[in-house]
């Protein structure tokens, strides 16, 4: 972004190429950026993996089935969240669907969905739990989504991901209807849980994740395009699995009880502090 930086972590990817990335500190935004970031194909090469498991529905390892078990939990949770808009309409775009469960949990209950999936293998499972054959409803990316305005989009653990950051944010306020939401749920560096495991927090994912998003951060960014933190919410489960993968990377294995009590004292930390260890943001336009 072209701004004074500063070197913060070098990380290493442990889901695929045991290579090493830096994480490089931009002081004014409040966040930080991952060097060298891929680009392309290569980047898609990071994602080929099947302990990925956002692309898959994986149950083989302890971590896969409480991954599995809380997410059934908090797709219920993020359906209420979307209930309690007051939108005109019952329009969602979830980007970044993954493998479709929240698709279906919400268009289960009235609404009319789309997805956008980049990944070919979670696009054709989540296409199969929609019952549905038309790949209009999942789309391989948001910038072929065109003529439609949405109620609700959703991003959910996604903007870390996207390589265009601005023009993302700008795309996404194209497709919003005035009196819409955004949605957008992504990891805070500055919780506990981040301070502690340091360069072995696995919500560093690198260099899956290109951009590590303080509050301040998603503030900034969004501000630029007119668009305004209108709430944030707290992710209370994501410190108890992040630090599951986290004890499994700094010590070879995953250590349940270390995990739940790291994750406890971040959560209860944050309850002063307010830096969980991933946040929701719902965002509106200013305007």
């Amino acid at each position: 972004m072209g701004e004074t930086i500063s070197k913060f972590l070098t990380c290493v990817d442990y889901t695929v190429s045991n290579k090493k990335f830096d994480l490089i500190y931009n002081e004014k935004y409040d966040m930080l950026e991952t060097f060298p970031q891929p680009k392309g194909r290569e980047l898609a090469s990071y994602y080929e993996s099947e302990t990925y498991i956002s692309h898959t529905d994986a149950k083989r390892s302890i971590t896969d089935k409480i991954y599995q078990i809380v997410k059934k939990h908090t797709l219920q949770k993020k359906l209420h969240l979307l209930n309690s808009f007051k939108t005109e309409g019952k329009n969602l775009l979830d980007v970044g669907c993954g493998t479709g469960e929240f698709l279906v949990v919400c268009k289960n209950k009235g609404w009319n969905v789309v997805g956008v999936e980049p990944n070919k293998n979670a696009r054709e499972l989540a296409l199969s739990k929609l019952n549905t054959e038309n790949n209009t409803e999942i789309i391989n990316d948001l910038f072929e989504v065109e003529n439609q305005k949405f109620d609700v989009i959703t991003l959910w653990h996604v903007l870390e991901h996207v390589p265009m950051l601005d023009e993302y944010i700008q795309k996404l306020k194209s497709l919003l209807k005035p009196n819409g939401r955004i949605v957008v749920a992504v990891p805070n560096f500055k919780s506990f849980d981040a301070y502690y495991y340091k360069q072995f927090w696995a919500a560093y994912d690198v260099p899956r994740h290109l951009w590590h998003f303080s509050k301040k951060a998603i503030d900034i960014i969004f501000k630029k395009e007119q668009l305004i933190v209108a709430e944030v919410k707290p992710m209370y489960f994501d410190s108890f699995y992040v630090s599951m993968l986290s004890e499994k990377y700094m010590y070879g294995k995953a250590s349940l009880f270390k995990a739940f009590w790291v994750g406890l004292i971040s959560n209860l930390k944050a309850v002063t502090t307010k830096e969980y260890s991933s946040i929701i943001y719902v965002i509106k336009n200013s305007n």
